[in-house]
């Protein structure tokens, strides 16, 4: 049985967006929220890049920017774009006949990551 060597992941960044942060490194898949810019629609196969870089390690050195990395680019691919599984949302108050209850998808963008410059 023939063993097969996984990519060398030495090389990552740190991303901010959405309000949240991801570690990415070149080849992986990471699953963000959906981006909303104005009058730009975004579709399958759309190349998007992350200015707000927090962090990049190349294995020998780390840089750590105050707070973002200034010239840092992370290069993405938009790979699928669909809605995350039901949530339940439900209000309750005892004693008083109340019931709401409500269901949400929240939408994403699964992407590639291309390069890390």
């Amino acid at each position: 049985m023939k063993k097969e060597k996984k990519a060398d992941k030495s090389e990552f960044a740190v991303i901010n967006t959405g309000g949240k942060q991801y570690k990415v490194s070149a080849g992986s898949f990471v699953s963000i929220e959906k981006i909303n810019t104005k009058g730009v629609e975004y579709k399958k196969g759309d190349k998007i890049s992350f200015d707000k870089v927090l962090l990049v390690d190349d294995g020998k050195d780390t840089t750590i920017g105050t707070p973002y990395i200034t010239g840092a680019k992370v290069d993405a691919e938009i790979v699928e774009i669909g809605r995350a599984r039901k949530i339940l949302v439900v209000k309750y108050k005892q004693k008083s006949r109340y019931l709401k209850r409500n269901g949400h998808r929240q939408p994403f963008f699964q992407v590639k990551i291309i390069s890390i410059k």
